[in-house]
């Protein structure tokens, strides 16, 4: 790693947020750190930068992938069987030339 993630930040919030189907704006994280979000903060956040989808890691999901807020945000996660723990399946995400997912 280049650096320490920090208990609170930016960086701490880029690792650790989490989506949340429940959630309307930002909440407090069960994991202890960072926040949840609604769906309604990722259509503000594509539409005040023009983006169609944000990719993000770091949450098992069982399929590997998982879509949240009428797709525009999808979680991938690559490691299968995670720690031995999970039965999850291991995903990735090819991006064409014409940057089509």
């Amino acid at each position: 790693r280049p650096c320490d993630v920090p208990d609170t930040g930016l960086l701490c919030d880029l690792l650790w947020a989490d989506p949340d189907g429940d959630a309307v704006g930002w909440y407090e994280n069960d994991r202890g750190v960072s926040y949840t979000f609604g769906p309604d903060v990722v259509a503000s956040f594509n539409q005040r930068h023009s983006l169609d989808l944000i990719v993000r890691a770091h949450q098992v999901v069982e399929d590997g992938y998982e879509f949240f807020a009428g797709r525009q945000l999808v979680t991938l996660f690559s490691a299968p069987a995670y720690c031995g723990e999970f039965d999850n399946a291991g995903g990735m995400l090819e991006i064409k030339d014409d940057l089509f997912c």
